[in-house]
């Protein structure tokens, strides 16, 4: 394609000067015309000679204008070629670099697979499987340092993760296979505690954070910051990721009920955090005392319309799938389960919702009562495409947040970093211990000291 646009422009340059040296020449007829002309006519009168004239330099104008013309038209036809042929080499260079870097993804993932495999081989409980595959990426971004500093390749973009690749991508099918892989029996007989946790937990968490980040900031102890950012940390770092206590539950076989708090609450306060989050930065600080109360309104809206949103897309599933003989066509049938499993996420986030609370909830009331209508080939099928996307899209995620340690240029703040922990221990303590108070009043199966004990440590595995 490249050798016939330069055969194109080879054309046009020959086309252009076959036009110019064609006008010339009709220009030097008309003009050995013009003088044989006056000769004939030189014994006439001087008005008809002044009139000959006149027609003669209107002729004279002629071909020059229709050379021009051409020239012109033929200049356009070789830009709008050159054109073309620099946009064909740019979308192919972008072709080429793409290729690159789904390459890179393959390969860093290969490694993070034999990683895992081996932890569990050796049944190596101490390195979580996320940390080993942070690990693995801070080495890969260690290694592209070097490269680029001594300009061994172009790969510094291979080190960047795009936004709307994880946010439309990667964050679905984690979110979605968390709600489906969830047991049943215990988190529907927790769900009360659960929700409890999740919600008021989080939220008394980030406000204990917010709070002491604020006024220690205010007071010069710590790292000044607004009180947008303060409560925007306060709650993005209230979140749990208990995969190393999870790890340990299980290898110590601890009780379904305290294992189904930890679990339950990570799941749930996930949605719940990046919804308080985005709340918190569209906050309207000009009308700061109207807004406070909007603010809190906005978010159980969010989080309320769009759990609703999810479970319907769930309920409209299952119904499809009880009056209709998808089970006859396996291939179909998982077709549809996975439209419906992504279309709140993306029909909530165009509602500018929270798509993570959408596609939580399908996932949750999806696993209740739509997959007990699916044929078994599809159960098995649904329940392993998306714990292997699940796997893939988390490992993607934790190698990038690993070389994204030096992707950046850090500014390491001591005591920001010492308050932050300190109050992230207070908050949790305090949402621990005051919510276990609380739901004991309501709950047959009470939830005694040392479980909450465990409930409180996975404070050390926030985020």
């Amino acid at each position: 394609m490249i050798k016939k646009r330069f055969l194109t422009l080879f054309c046009a340059l020959l086309l252009l000067g076959a036009n110019i040296i064609h006008g010339d020449g009709d220009l030097g007829e008309l003009e050995d015309g013009d003088q044989d002309q006056r000769i004939d006519i030189s014994t006439q009168d001087h008005d008809v000679t002044k009139r000959i004239d006149t027609e003669d330099t209107d002729n004279k104008t002629t071909p020059d204008k229709t050379d021009n013309d051409n020239n012109t038209d033929t200049g356009d036809t070789i830009k709008d070629d050159t054109s073309d042929g620099i946009e064909e080499v740019s979308a192919s260079q972008e072709e080429s670099i793409n290729s690159f870097r789904i390459f890179f993804i393959l390969c860093v993932l290969l490694v993070a697979i034999m990683m895992v495999y081996l932890l569990i081989k050796f049944k190596f409980h101490y390195l979580p499987e996320s940390i080993a595959i942070v690990l693995l990426g801070s080495i890969i971004g260690g290694l592209f340092q070097i490269f680029n500093h001594y300009n061994i390749g172009k790969i510094k973009e291979s080190e960047e993760l795009n936004p709307t690749i994880f946010f439309l991508v990667m964050l679905p099918p984690i979110i979605f296979e968390s709600g489906y892989s969830l047991h049943k029996g215990n988190f529907f007989s927790n769900l009360g505690s659960i929700v409890l946790f999740a919600v008021i937990g989080t939220t008394i968490s980030a406000f204990t954070v917010g709070t002491g980040l604020y006024v220690l900031g205010e007071a010069k102890i710590s790292y000044p910051l607004t009180a947008k950012q303060s409560f925007g940390f306060g709650a993005l770092i209230s979140a749990v990721d208990p995969v190393a206590t999870l790890a340990i539950f299980n290898a110590i076989d601890v009780h379904p009920t305290l294992y189904m708090l930890v679990f339950g609450e990570s799941v749930l306060n996930d949605a719940v955090s990046i919804v308080m989050t985005d709340t918190i930065v569209h906050f309207n600080d000009t009308e700061a005392g109207s807004a406070i109360g909007s603010a809190i309104g906005d978010f159980f809206l969010s989080f309320s319309v769009s759990g609703a949103l999810g479970a319907v897309f769930a309920l409209v599933l299952a119904l499809l799938l009880k009056h209709m003989a998808l089970q006859k066509t396996p291939s179909l049938e998982f077709c549809t389960v996975c439209l419906f499993a992504y279309g709140p996420y993306f029909l909530a986030e165009g509602l500018h919702l929270s798509g993570i609370m959408a596609i939580l909830s399908s996932g949750i009331v999806m696993s209740h009562y739509a997959h007990y209508n699916l044929s078994f080939m599809t159960q098995v099928t649904v329940q392993q495409v998306f714990r292997t996307f699940a796997f893939l899209a988390e490992s993607c995620v934790f190698a990038y947040l690993g070389m994204a340690i030096f992707s950046f240029t850090h500014s390491f703040q001591p005591a920001f970093i010492v308050w932050s922990i300190i109050l992230c221990l207070a908050g949790r303590g305090l949402n621990i211990g005051l919510l276990t108070l609380l739901a004991n009043r309501f709950r047959q199966t009470k939830i005694t000291l040392n479980s909450s004990l465990s409930c409180g440590s996975v404070v050390c595995e926030e985020r």
